[in-house]
């Protein structure tokens, strides 16, 4: 892993701590398949080790052939099923936790009332182990059954989020600007080209006049996009598209041959971005220019809290020229840039659009309720919030891709649709 996959060799420990939860949770599977034919428990032995069988020839597939080289669509897949069986486990191996720690607790109180624990037992049905045994069973079912839809269907299920962002400074020409945010595009996640067509679609059909794009344009290297150039294209806006590059996007999370190859899949993505027409800032600034006033769109580098994550974000390079600016947008693909940089320094920026979060792609939405596990990474993960005492705001998008899990579940992929008024 720190060979193929640099970016990841810290979770190896974890590799090692999931594989003994999976023996002790296999403890407890061996004797429900006990009784069974041969034939069957054979098969239901093959199922529950096949996750860990699928890393293993990762694992080893990555020294034959570099995991960049892998197919997309089947590297994708081969990765969403180990996560959704490991997934399904946790629940599982809790409860069997729970069921031995019972089990440990009976067995004490037999040892000091034996009699009267004889006595009850003859009364009792299932056991109180046996049952958290199997609700761990059904609940890891059911699980697993949530994350294939997630997979299958959610991860589709484009959602348009509207909101309107009032700026006192506004210039009368720029009233009504309507901009269409797209973050965390992942292209080597996504297992065919008609979903892709469907979002650029949703986004056209706003009749933008601006689309921003703010980073992680890739999983690992730029080839992965080659294969969605037609399609990404098509997306048109009147004052043009621009994007920012996200952490992904620099080939950090790969090893390569050498630095003139790593440098080489950076000169693809620069050349990438020229052909699908998006004006790619890198700690730079447009200028929109009406009778009424400017408007500057800056856009740096990723910037991210985080050690893991590159800082090649340059606030003070990127506003150059923007002395003179009525009203100051920011694309910074890490929401973290704003609670550190922005904020605390005091920038003159209006509003900072990032994505990263993807929201964890698991979570709460409802009127009455906003929940996600990113929330324990990030104070700001989804959606539009505003620092009080300067009234700058931040919009956080959920992303249209994914990574890791190939899927959605409660936080659906977004397309952000913004309109500026005074």
């Amino acid at each position: 892993m720190r060979f193929q996959l640099p970016g990841y060799s810290g979770q190896f420990v974890f590799i090692v701590i999931l594989f003994l939860a999976d023996l002790y949770l296999w403890t407890s599977v061996r004797k429900q398949i006990f009784s069974y034919h041969k034939w069957l428990k054979f098969t239901v032995s093959i199922i529950y080790w096949l996750p860990l069988l699928l890393i293993l020839g990762l694992m080893v597939a990555s020294l034959l052939r570099p995991f960049v080289d892998w197919n997309d669509q089947a590297r994708t897949m081969i990765v969403g099923f180990i996560l959704v069986f490991y997934a399904a486990k946790i629940l599982p191996i809790v409860f069997l936790l729970l069921a031995d720690i019972v089990r440990i607790i009976d067995k004490i109180f037999v040892l000091f009332k034996k009699e009267e624990r004889k006595q009850l037992a003859a009364k009792e049905g299932m056991s109180r182990s046996k049952f958290l045994q199997y609700l761990g069973f059904i609940s890891g079912g059911l699980v697993m059954g949530t994350m294939f839809t997630g997979m299958f269907k959610w991860v589709y299920e484009f959602k348009v989020y509207r909101l309107k962002v009032r700026l006192d400074k506004l210039p009368v020409d720029f009233e009504g600007m309507r901009i269409v945010q797209v973050s965390d595009l992942h292209l080597g996640s996504w297992t065919h080209l008609q979903p892709l067509e469907q979002a650029v679609s949703m986004i056209n059909d706003l009749k933008p006049d601006l689309i921003l794009f703010t980073g992680d344009l890739v999983n690992y290297a730029t080839k992965e996009a080659f294969r969605f150039q037609e399609v990404l294209a098509k997306l048109k806006a009147s004052r043009g598209v621009y994007a920012v590059l996200g952490n992904h996007d620099y080939g950090d999370y790969v090893s390569w041959p050498d630095a003139q190859a790593k440098e080489q899949n950076m000169q693809d993505m620069y050349t990438f971005f020229d052909s699908v027409g998006w004006k790619l800032l890198r700690n730079e600034n447009e200028m929109f220019e009406a009778e009424s006033g400017k408007l500057a769109l800056i856009g740096v580098e990723n910037w991210g809290a985080n050690p893991r994550f590159p800082k090649h974000g340059d606030i003070d390079l990127a506003m150059k020229g923007t002395e003179n600016a009525d009203v100051r947008l920011l694309m910074t693909h890490d929401p973290s840039h704003w609670d550190k940089i922005i904020v605390p320094k005091n920038y003159d920026i209006d509003v900072s659009l990032s994505g990263h979060t993807h929201g964890f792609q698991i979570g709460i939405e409802t009127p009455g309720v906003k929940w996600s596990p990113a929330k324990w990474m990030y104070k700001h993960w989804a959606g539009l919030y505003r620092d009080e005492p300067s009234g700058r705001y931040l919009y956080v998008n959920r992303g249209l891709g994914v990574i890791g899990y190939p899927g959605r579940i409660g936080i659906l992929p977004e397309i952000t649709f913004i309109e500026l008024i005074s």
